[in-house]
């Protein structure tokens, strides 16, 4: 959740193959790099960020050059921005060095989703900081300030946001002591790969990481993204499931009184129910038939499907004549006594109440989930959202491969002095030819330049039309590496004389802020 960017290098608008490349395993302390973007979609759920970008007002430049590439549930956030409801916006920072160019990408999207109207979080992840990488208090003090102040300058109003670092937020801290209830070792070992030499210290600050993501609804459960890159995936899954863990009740369609296994099974009986449903019959389905249905039907499963299929089909059997209905159930996961009584008496309409969970007949699924919200925040539980999250693309360092804050030649620092970030960019590694014969005859390799990735993802800012051209000249022959490099230097030397001048505006407006500074835990 944290945006270090000190990892994995890639390319926007195509896909780089990286020697050494892992891209099945996401490590959010790693060095991994990711060779293929389209894996993600395959092997861990995330969706194209293509796909809901129609419904975006106004998308960030980012999102328009699909440096944004990928989400996780990101409409329910859409939706909430457009019909002007609560949502929020959360990313931490991990002060292990200078922030940099990497980091801008985060701030951008956080600053972005404040102006949209989002509850905006931006948090100093120094509990994670001191226990993952060693980093002393005195150090992660110095860093902080400068995060914070690139944060402030680059547009975050820390008047309508909130600022706050793990280690003094109380808050969090409870959360992740609760959180903690909820999971268990065997969970570390498989997701972070944790083992008996992993210091408690550590895996103490990965579950207060759940609940950083988790707390802007502390205050009311509303949607919330989380602006992450690939690699920081693996802590968003795990809040999700914590999420889950922590509701007093779940909602699911369901068909007859029995619990199914899963997504697979409850289709089943939908087909089912399908299959056999009259509307100007007043006999309804039972369960028998649907069983006789499921066994002969012609389905073109694979196994998995023939083993969800027999389950079905044996719990049809026992329920015999019981009839097949379509319905939404409540399920008793933490309720108090008191909650599932009130959840009862709150479900109108026709209703069966079981030892374990309520049908109801009349509502559908989306009303009965707000139901289940409100009756567990009325009796004291945290009723948490889901969260949501964007992926963007890894930046390239300047020299090739990855951008590290320990390689200073990789990475433009936004405390760089404008001269040196000039000079960096003028030594920086292109995507051209061996000669500018060559360059002209076969056009240069943007999509495998790190120098035009600096104006893909900051020197043309807003202007798209400018981030085509030097694509599009780059790629004709048009445009020669030194000439563009020039220009990229020029811009970049521009960029870091005025955001600098801006930090210096906003030092009065971070010392008046609500965050402490300076660490209690020196030592």
């Amino acid at each position: 959740m944290t945006a270090d960017h000190t990892d994995t290098a890639a390319t926007d608008g195509g896909t780089e193959t990286t020697d050494g490349a892992d891209e099945l395993a996401l490590d959010p302390w790693g060095s991994s790099t990711v060779s293929d973007y389209r894996k993600l979609f395959e092997e861990f759920g995330i969706e194209a960020f293509e796909d809901v970008l129609g419904d975006v007002p106004t998308p960030h430049y980012l999102m328009r050059r699909a440096i944004i590439f990928g989400h996780r549930d990101y409409r329910r956030v859409l939706e909430a921005m457009r019909d002007d409801e609560p949502f929020a916006a959360l990313s931490g920072f991990m002060p292990t060095g200078d922030p940099h160019i990497g980091h801008k990408m985060v701030f951008d999207e956080i600053i972005w989703h404040q102006a949209q109207g989002g509850d905006a979080t931006a948090l100093i992840a120094d509990l994670e900081a001191h226990a993952a990488r060693d980093l002393s208090w005195a150090e992660i003090d110095e860093h902080t300030r400068d995060y914070l102040l690139s944060l402030l300058a680059l547009g975050f109003d820390p008047e309508e946001g909130t600022l706050y670092r793990q280690s003094t937020n109380r808050n969090v801290q409870d959360l992740a002591f609760e959180l903690g209830i909820e999971a268990n070792f065997s969970e570390f070992q498989s997701i972070y790969g944790f083992d008996g030499e992993t210091d408690v210290s550590h895996m103490q600050s990965v579950v207060t990481q759940m609940a950083d993501i988790l707390s802007p609804q502390l205050d009311e459960p509303k949607p919330t993204v989380i602006p992450v890159g690939p690699d920081q995936d693996p802590h968003v899954r795990f809040a999700r499931d914590l999420a889950a863990r922590t509701r007093y009740f779940g909602v699911t369609e369901a068909y007859a009184s029995f619990e199914v296994d899963g997504d697979a099974e409850r289709a089943l009986l939908a087909r089912a129910y399908d299959a056999l449903a009259d509307p100007e019959a007043d006999e309804p389905v039972r369960c028998v038939a649907a069983a006789d249905w499921l066994a002969d039907a012609d389905l073109d499963e694979d196994g998995d499907g023939d083993a969800a299929r027999d389950g079905v089909v044996e719990k049809l059997r026992a329920a015999g004549k019981e009839p097949l209905r379509p319905r939404v159930r409540f399920l008793d996961r933490n309720a108090t006594e008191e909650a599932f009584e009130a959840l009862i008496d709150a479900v109108e309409g026709e209703k069966r109440v079981f030892e374990g969970h309520v049908d109801s007949f009349e509502m559908d699924r989306g009303a009965a989930a707000d139901l289940a919200r409100e009756i567990e925040v009325d009796h004291g539980g945290y009723g948490f959202v889901p969260p949501s999250s964007i992926y963007h693309r890894f930046m390239t360092g300047l020299t090739g491969g990855k951008m590290s804050s320990s390689i200073p030649a990789s990475h433009i620092s936004l405390l760089d002095d404008p001269e040196e970030g000039y000079d960096k960019v003028k030594a920086a590694t292109t995507g051209g030819r061996t000669s500018a014969e060559e360059q002209r005859e076969l056009g240069g390799e943007p999509d495998d330049c790190p120098v035009y990735e600096l104006y893909a993802y900051l020197l043309a800012s807003d202007d798209d039309e400018f981030a085509e051209r030097v694509y599009e000249e780059c790629r004709e022959g048009e445009r020669l590496c030194g000439d563009c490099k020039e220009q990229a230097a020029t811009l970049m030397a521009e960029f870091l004389e005025e955001h600098q001048e801006k930090r210096a505006e906003v030092e009065e407006r971070l010392d008046a802020a609500d965050i402490e500074l300076e660490s209690p835990r020196r030592r």
